[in-house]
């Protein structure tokens, strides 16, 4: 209703003001010479009706005056308000880039532009990896600070007429002209950018490091169209991430068939998990000191209809990335634990716990009801944590372990020096276990600065009183190395290949180490014999 009333009332101040001026015109001139001649003159009784109508006539033209000057600044107002909501219509807030419909409708033109003048338009997706760490671990003051360090870096890695956007997140976007038969010239500007965001971050006091992933596609590669490229670009940033992250990828029509499939995969888990399909598979870990069996690592296997058997690393990623993975873990354990829960009492199960499951506050008691229901000793049981799931939220992982450690339940620190190894994680939860990450382990006759990290973190557990594992140990080579250096416990392939639980069983029932073959069995002296195998 204000917006039709605005117009009449602009009308009906430029009338009076017109009309103000008209009657000046026509009174003024002659009521102000007959006044001045009186006065002049010296003489009075100047007409009143002329005064009065000069007063009224200069009163009008002040107040029309007042209202075109009112006027002047309501519109100027109004025309920075309305490019201030075009501004934030069309730009991200925070770096000043575009957003994505402005992006759309830009890059639509460059589209055209590029077939005009034969180019190629080459579109960009950056994700910033790690970047919810910083986010978790500074807050996001610091975060916010971070993402315009990152656009400024950006925005001087790209060249000019390129156009650079925000999606919002971590997640940004570019496009650029380029000669088709020049692609370096993208390659270039990918390369810059990945190299840029993998040097630390000066942020307030902070040294921030985080790295990026880029995916490219470009329009005259069946990316004719805007749409098109950004979803292309999209595809091929997926791919840069699932290679490791911290790399730029190109798109090609084989990454949107890969997709295809993981989408196919994922389909098929949802069903594969109610239907039983995924199992427990159980790793030996050994005494490296005396060879004695000490107990088993649970992985979890697909045992696939159509493919066969599939690893774990095929599908845990998509159970985590869509919220499978409770559901999943828990069918694994339930699994193993009913398994085992007449295995030799020494022997000890190890479960590992996913970063999402640690967000579960009830984790604790799902664990502890698993146990309760399939009859497995709790004081056998040992959960492993990876460093990274402990900063998601360390006062709930506190809570959650907390529970465990009271029915008996180990704790152990999975994957260490991969992720933020900090002497706080081991203070902050009772760990009784360091398990040494398998890319230290595998290179530790070939990389002095490995064997260096497995001798620091051995050294580390020896005065926290804190037992070691190592993982992947493939070779007796590598063993020798480790049992040097004072690690007395390992698993990997040098001991065996993971097992299925019949498998596993048949392993246990050759060395007597069934609770069946126990109660047969002479007591004492033999059971260390039967562990060793």
């Amino acid at each position: 209703m204000s917006e039709p009333a605005s117009p009449r009332r602009d009308l009906l101040g430029g009338a009076i003001t017109v009309a103000a001026i008209v009657m000046f015109v026509g009174t003024g001139s002659a009521a102000l010479s007959m006044i001045v001649s009186n006065y002049l003159a010296g003489k009075g009784g100047n007409d009143q009706t002329l005064v009065i109508a000069l007063l009224l006539n200069v009163a009008l033209i002040l107040f029309g005056w007042r209202r075109h000057r009112d006027l002047t600044r309501e519109v100027t107002e109004r025309a920075a308000a309305e490019e201030r909501a075009t501004i934030l219509a069309s730009k991200d807030p925070l770096t000043g880039f575009l957003n994505r419909r402005s992006l759309a409708e830009e890059g639509a033109a460059m589209v055209v532009r590029a077939d005009r003048r034969h180019k190629a338009v080459a579109l960009m997706m950056l994700d910033l990896d790690h970047f919810k760490t910083v986010n978790d671990m500074h807050g996001h003051t610091v975060g916010d600070s971070l993402l315009r360090a990152v656009a400024d870096e950006i925005a001087d890695a790209l060249p000019d007429m390129a156009l650079a956007a925000r999606f919002g997140g971590d997640e940004f976007a570019c496009s650029m002209l380029f000669d088709p038969s020049n692609p370096d010239s993208v390659e270039r500007v990918a390369e810059r950018l990945v190299s840029r965001m993998s040097q630390p971050f000066h942020i307030e006091g902070l040294h921030l490091t985080i790295t990026a992933s880029v995916g490219i596609a470009r329009s005259d590669a069946n990316c004719p169209t805007i749409d098109a490229l950004l979803r292309a670009a999209d595809i091929a940033l997926y791919a840069a991430k699932n290679a490791g992250r911290n790399r730029h990828a190109w798109f090609d029509v084989s990454m949107e068939r890969e997709l295809q499939e993981r989408n196919e995969l994922e389909g098929s888990l949802r069903a594969a998990i109610p239907r039983g399909e995924i199992v427990p598979y159980f790793d030996q870990q050994i005494d490296m000191t005396t060879g004695r069996l000490t107990g088993f690592e649970v992985l979890a296997r697909w045992e696939h209809p159509a493919r066969g058997l599939i690893e774990a690393e095929h599908f845990v990623p998509i159970a985590e990335e869509t919220g499978m993975i409770a559901d999943l873990s828990m069918t694994v354990m339930r699994g193993a634990f009913a398994a085992a829960r007449d295995w030799h009492p020494a022997l000890t199960l190890a479960v590992n716990v996913s970063p999402w499951q640690l967000k579960d506050a009830w984790l604790a008691q799902k664990i502890i009801k698993l146990l309760t229901e399939t009859g497995f000793p709790p004081n056998r049981l040992e959960v492993e944590i990876t460093e990274s799931a402990l900063f998601e939220n360390m006062a709930l992982a506190q809570s959650v372990v907390g529970s465990l450690k009271n029915q008996g339940i180990k704790l152990a620190l999975d994957d260490f020096g991969t992720g933020y190894s900090s002497l706080a994680h081991l203070r902050a939860l009772p760990f009784d276990r360091i398990k040494i990450d398998k890319s230290f382990v595998m290179s530790i006759n070939q990389n002095p600065e490995s064997a260096a990290i497995v001798n620091a973190i051995t050294r580390l557990g020896d005065s926290l009183n804190l037992s070691i594992t190592a993982e992947g140990i493939e070779d007796k080579a590598t063993e020798e190395r480790l049992r040097s250096l004072g690690c007395a416990r390992g698993q990997g392939h040098a001991f065996g290949r993971p097992l299925s639980a019949s498998n596993a069983r048949r392993l246990l029932a050759e060395r007597r180490l069934l609770a069946a073959a126990q109660a047969e069995a002479v007591d004492g002296p033999v059971t260390s014999q039967r562990l060793a195998g």
